[in-house]
């Protein structure tokens, strides 16, 4: 397994779950990011690598790289490679036996089959069979982790998952367009109505209580809507250091994919 390369697009906080029961499996992965990523959960995001130049998440360790030539020797370290390029780009020159799409984009954003010998597409906007050879699960409840071989995830309802009784008040979004600014810290515990940002000279405020388990980076623009933030009305600090039930049912279900479409084409 440590022979085969799976390149994963995206380092949120998700992927990053997928990532990590991943490596704990044996698997040489890289991990593709955008140059200025926009994850809330950045403690336990790989893609926080972009942005401090390294990472570790429960004890895995990422490594933010400029060029492919890096990539062996943080391999040989057990240091996760992550890249600011194009997964078609990295298909094209490393050649890896496996592709998974996790930004989770809830559309399809440039992934097809054939850019690996496998390729999966984590939640809605793919369809297996069509673009992608299996998609995971990505919706909360039942099916969340289900691998899909024909057809496509539930479709996005724009509504994120209740935790503890709360929906979307439990996330924070921009007021408007400008620079976001944080005033808080990821693992603060606020007050519903707490100003824990501001976007230009506009307060980003709570409208619950609980644990700040994510926020977005300092500097980076943002629009009205946009996600910035997420309280967590369980305060549990150690929960912004470790991945979530979420992000562990959809590595299960990526490599439940994975190593059954490997099986399926040896037999």
């Amino acid at each position: 397994m440590e022979n085969q390369l799976i390149v994963i697009r995206g380092g949120g906080d998700l992927a990053s779950g997928v990532a990590h029961r991943l490596y704990q499996c044996g698997f040489r992965l890289m991990i593709t990011e955008q140059q200025h990523p926009t994850v809330i959960r950045r403690t336990v995001a790989f893609a926080s690598a972009v942005l401090e130049n390294q990472m570790t998440v429960e004890g895995v360790k990422a490594r933010h790289i400029l060029s492919l030539a890096e990539a062996p020797t943080l391999w040989q370290q057990g240091v996760i490679p992550v890249i600011s390029a194009e997964a078609s780009e990295i298909c094209r020159e490393m050649s890896p036996a496996v592709l998974v799409d996790a930004t989770l984009a809830k559309k399809n954003t440039g992934v097809q089959r054939g850019m690996a010998p496998v390729v999966i597409g984590v939640g809605p906007g793919f369809t297996a069979g069509d673009d992608v050879d299996a998609v995971v699960e990505s919706r909360r409840g039942h099916w969340l982790g289900r691998v899909i071989y024909e057809g496509s995830a539930q479709p996005n309802t724009g509504v994120p998952g209740i935790i503890a009784g709360v929906g979307s008040e439990r996330v924070l979004r921009s007021p408007a367009s400008g620079i976001f600014r944080a005033e808080a810290v990821i693992g603060d515990v606020v007050e519903a109505g707490q100003t824990v940002a501001m976007v230009d000279e506009i307060p980003v405020r709570t409208a619950i209580g609980g644990l700040l388990r994510g926020l977005l980076a300092d500097g980076l623009p943002v629009t009205p809507g946009f996600k910035v933030g997420d309280v967590d009305p369980r305060i549990y600090p150690e929960y912004c250091h470790q991945i979530s039930d979420k992000a562990r049912a959809i590595g299960g279900g990526v490599l439940e994919a994975l190593l059954h479409l490997q099986w399926k084409r040896k037999g």
